[in-house]
């Protein structure tokens, strides 16, 4: 893919004074503005691609929201589906049927959302295929048969703070999002352990492990590496924070090999893949937490953009512009300008998703932010 040396980002803010100052219409004209009306040509089945959101967890972009997305696609004339992947660690979407019953729970029926949900890696995440990329750590990437069977993709997501990833937006949602279980599990390479002295035997981890990889003997947790699939599932339970990985090593690949996944979730469809990214509840945590964290900073809005490194670099930078939030999980860079990810998830490289992701052609960091 060739990186453009500079994209264009819309962006709609969130303050309203009248009927046609609401999120619905100002999702209508970043559509339009953005151009992506190009999307819906021949009747193009779209996928539109969300995250519904674990259990528990309520801050995943609203289904009345995505819905103004799915109007504007069958205003021109797509025939769009909702539509995301099976998680690799034990939840409330580990198969399509727990999936969709959880997407039913979250308000995302056709009454709803206007459009029907399909899990796009069948069943029990077993349909998929290899797309090349010939990268550094991937020469073949799985993508899910739904994903690469779409005539275009729209991607919708929920800019927030993770972990691992230091950020989770539009790269993000293309990476784990549109792979496999079996995919997600190479991404996944750090392996985790356990420091006795932290743990106080509470078993969350235990109860959260896709493999039984958690072993307990004297009401203390360890686990078995060779058995571990990298999920951090374990990571993100544990209160005392007793679960870590080899940050300094481990980080940096895992990153890397996100990044060569959402390459290839998108090489075979050049100019059919759009973004919108909303810049609300912005919490630290993935919305596969199965809860929601108070955010870290204000609500700012909403962007789309044909590039998914040019909407990321332009979200993260509207966040670290504000006024952190006291009483978060965030720790420390409050002042404007400051790194409110890193301020929040100190070991983190999410940064490394953006330059990596220009290195390797998915899309440019140099942008100009057009307000609509």
């Amino acid at each position: 893919m060739n990186t453009p040396k500079q994209s264009t980002v819309y962006f709609a803010g969130l303050r309203a004074r009248g009927p046609k100052d609401n999120k619905l219409s100002r999702i209508a004209k970043l559509f339009d503005k953005a151009g992506f009306k190009s999307l819906a040509e021949d009747g193009a089945l779209t996928a539109v691609k969300v995250h519904f959101g674990e259990l528990g967890n309520d801050t995943f972009i609203s289904p009345v929201l995505v819905r103004a997305v799915v109007d504007r696609l069958r205003k021109h004339g797509a025939n769009p589906f909702l539509t995301d992947t099976a998680t690799l660690y034990s939840g409330s979407r580990q198969n399509a049927v727990d999936h969709l019953r959880t997407t039913v729970m979250h308000g995302f029926n056709y009454e709803t959302a206007g459009a029907p949900v399909l899990i796009a890696d069948g069943l029990r995440g077993n349909d998929w295929r290899e797309v090349e990329v010939g990268l550094k750590h991937f020469k073949k990437v799985k993508i899910a048969s739904g994903i690469l069977d779409a005539d275009s993709l729209v991607a919708v997501s929920h800019f927030k703070g993770h972990e691992m990833a230091g950020f989770g937006g539009a790269i993000k949602n293309l990476a784990m999002g549109c792979s496999p279980p079996a995919g997600k599990r190479e991404q996944h390479s750090p392996r985790f352990q356990v420091n006795a002295g932290k743990c106080v035997g509470c078993a969350e981890c235990l109860k959260v492990c896709p493999e039984n990889a958690v072993k307990f003997a004297v009401q203390k947790a360890s686990i078995d590496k060779s058995m571990c699939v990298g999920c951090g599932e374990c990571m993100t339970v544990c209160r005392t924070k007793a679960i870590s990985m080899d940050w300094a090593t481990e980080l940096g690949p895992f990153t890397e090999k996100m990044v060569e996944y959402a390459l290839g979730a998108v090489k075979s469809r050049p100019g059919k893949t759009a973004y919108f990214n909303f810049l609300v509840n912005i919490t630290p945590d993935c919305d596969c937490a199965s809860w929601s964290d108070a955010p870290i900073v204000p609500d700012i809005g909403i962007l789309a953009s044909w590039d998914p490194v040019a909407i990321d670099k332009a979200c993260l930078d509207l966040v670290n512009r504000q006024h952190g939030l006291h009483g978060s999980q965030l720790g420390t860079n409050f002042a404007p300008g400051g790194h409110k990810f890193l301020g929040t998830w100190k070991h983190t490289q999410g940064d490394l998703q953006l330059s990596y992701a220009e290195e390797i052609g998915l899309g440019t960091q140099n942008y100009v932010l057009k307000e609509i």
